[in-house]
């Protein structure tokens, strides 16, 4: 077979295969490059879905006139130089492949002026190998590159493009991530000549909400949590949507590391261990999390996209990660959801919320206090003690500091199901059952944990033959197994035994648990099954364990469930992932009735 060396043109499109795939994969490369340049307006230009053209301008710090030529050669690039360079990679588009990839099936114009040069100059590439022509133009500092017939000279890769709409859809989406990674940076896009986005710079928290509003819509910021977490050189802060806020798809979850979007099966663990049991069956949660590391610490050089990465510390990469997302969702009460909810609200002018009068409603609740003791002692589910005095301190509370509890005082019961309260904002509505499944299910955890983990010798141990680098993973983690409740033991190159386990899995198939555990440590460095099947069991007690629907209470049994609420992790939502309350505020029960029209 003779071996020959390929014409640069072949090369650069076989290259251009790797890294521009449709218009959104052009944007996204030039886009990069014009953040990398430091620009801080990008104005972007598309006709018909980026197929016709695409044009993006940068106020960038350009490119000088004798560096043009090689901008859109092959392995050319001014952001590394060297192999410790690219181990510390901080910029975007560092490839020094992707103008030439671009240029070898498409026609492309490059503009650009630098500070230091007196005008601006211009050069063209037509999809083939040519020595280039300058010609000045006028241009204020920065870059314009037009990208014009995209796969012209490849028409097998051209009639793979959709339709108009879903590459526009695409290059949207494109648009949307970087906007979202740089809040500083002015970005605006036209499609035909219509204004489709014009984000402005957002510095101050406000700015930036407004722009995540713009571009995500208003019912993700109105059900999100701001977060920012730092440890160990690390730091993870952004939005997260509350667990009753959740999704069909995963089509709301933006992951950066350093700037960079990526998608890694390690954060993905992550942030779903982080909701487990807070998330309907089925649903996803919304996002948008930014990941700080040192850059050496972390290879964005992966996979030609550069949208995966490989963290050289997964295991606290992912640690850190869910334990800061599982205490942001553990840490949301309702006091947090309705002050960010009245944040949002503006209350009708022609009535204000109800200014409780903390006195008499304490003298209501002396009255009933003779009586509560008496009716909640026929109650199985319900203990008089933990009911009764809640309520009381909570009274007492509220008429020292003449403030309201964040759930309001209990009006009256609906059809047995539902609890009405009245709070500073308006009306709440509250799911007796689901509310009390969650604090009853994060008692027994809690006591769960308390007691630790009650283990159970086999009569006949159990022989497990694993591959010999799944047998080394468990002799090298005996410790982690003792946690879980397993005593396991090296038997042979290629087996393990297994002696004791948990009490609760003593009917289990263990052989299979055992092996689950292992395989979830190798894809990710961890496993959390064992507590994630206790937590189950504990939430079907739970369940059985609360009160039911139907059950009738009394006022001071639905004023103990809100104080109950008010302080247990997770109160938004049941088990299973169902809201345990919401809250109608007077602006929206006053738009019911039509008052201040």
């Amino acid at each position: 077979m003779k071996i020959k060396q390929l014409p640069t043109l072949l090369a650069n499109q076989i290259a251009a295969g790797e890294v521009v795939e449709r218009p959104a994969s052009v944007v996204k490369e030039l886009l990069e490059n014009s953040l990398d340049a430091g620009a801080t307006r990008i104005d972007i230009d598309i006709e018909n879905g980026g197929v016709r053209l695409i044009r993006i301008r940068d106020n960038g710090e350009g490119i000088a006139k004798k560096d043009m030529p090689m901008a859109l050669s092959r392995h050319a690039t001014s952001k590394i130089s060297e192999l410790d360079d690219l181990e510390h990679v901080a910029t975007l588009g560092f490839r020094g492949e992707a103008l030439a990839s671009i240029a070898s099936v498409a026609r492309v114009s490059l503009l650009s002026r630098t500070a230091e040069e007196n005008s601006a100059w211009k050069i063209t590439a037509c999809g083939r190998d040519e020595d280039y022509q300058f010609e000045p133009v006028a241009h204020p500092q920065g870059t314009t590159i037009e990208v014009r017939d995209l796969f012209f000279n490849t028409p097998a890769r051209r009639k793979f493009l959709r339709t108009e709409k879903t590459e526009l859809n695409h290059l949207e989406e494109t648009i949307r991530r970087i906007a979202l990674s740089r809040f500083n940076v002015a970005i605006s896009l036209k499609h035909n000549q219509r204004v489709i986005l014009n984000l402005q710079p957002a510095a101050s928290e406000d700015e930036k909400t407004k722009r995540l509003r713009e571009i995500l819509g208003s019912n993700f910021i109105d059900n999100a949590l701001h977060i920012d977490f730092e440890a160990a050189g690390v730091r993870i802060w952004g939005w997260l949507s509350l667990p009753t806020f959740s999704r069909s798809q995963a089509d709301l979850q933006y992951f950066y590391v350093n700037g960079r979007i990526i998608r890694d099966k390690v954060v993905n663990h992550a942030v779903r261990q982080a909701y487990h049991d807070v998330l309907y069956h089925g649903r996803h949660p919304a996002f948008v999390l930014f990941f700080e590391c040192d850059p050496a610490s972390v290879d964005v050089n992966v996979h030609p996209t550069k949208h995966e990465v490989r963290f050289r510390e997964r295991q606290l990469v992912h640690d850190f990660i869910f334990k800061s997302l599982h205490k942001a969702i553990a840490d949301t009460r309702p006091t947090e959801q309705i002050a960010a909810q009245a944040n949002h609200t503006n209350y009708s002018s022609s009535q204000k919320p109800t200014a409780f009068k903390v006195q008499e409603t304490m003298a209501v609740y002396n009255d009933l206090h003779h009586n509560t003791a008496d009716i909640i002692k026929d109650s199985p589910s319900l203990n008089p003690q933990s009911l009764h005095q809640p309520v009381t301190d909570a009274i007492c509370e509220s008429s020292e500091t003449k403030t309201i509890p964040p759930l309001g005082f209990a009006l009256a019961q609906l059809h047995g199901i539902y609890i009405l309260a009245e709070n500073e904002n308006g009306l709440v509505l509250v799911d007796m059952h689901a509310a009390h499944e969650r604090i009853t299910y994060e008692r027994l955890k809690r006591n769960w944990q308390k007691a630790c983990v009650q283990t159970q010798p086999l009569l006949v141990p159990v022989t497990i033959a694993l591959s010999n680098k799944e047998a080394d993973l468990a002799d090298d983690n005996k410790s982690f197994f003792d946690q879980l409740g397993f005593v396991v033991e090296r038997v042979g190159p290629e087996s393990i035994l297994v002696r004791e386990v948990p009490t609760i899995f003593q009917k289990a198939d263990i052989s299979q648990l055992v092996r689950d555990i292992i395989s979830d440590c190798i894809a990710h460095g961890k496993s959390h099954r064992v507590e994630n099947d206790i937590h189950n069991l504990l939430s079907t007690m739970a369940c059985h364990g609360s009160v039911r629907a139907h059950r009738q209470l009394t006022i001071a049994e639905m004023n103990n469930l809100l104080r109950d609420m008010e302080s247990t992790e997770r109160s938004g939502q049941c088990n299973h992932g169902r809201p345990t309350w919401t809250q109608l505020s007077m602006s929206e029960l006053d738009k019911l009735f039509l008052r201040g029209r």
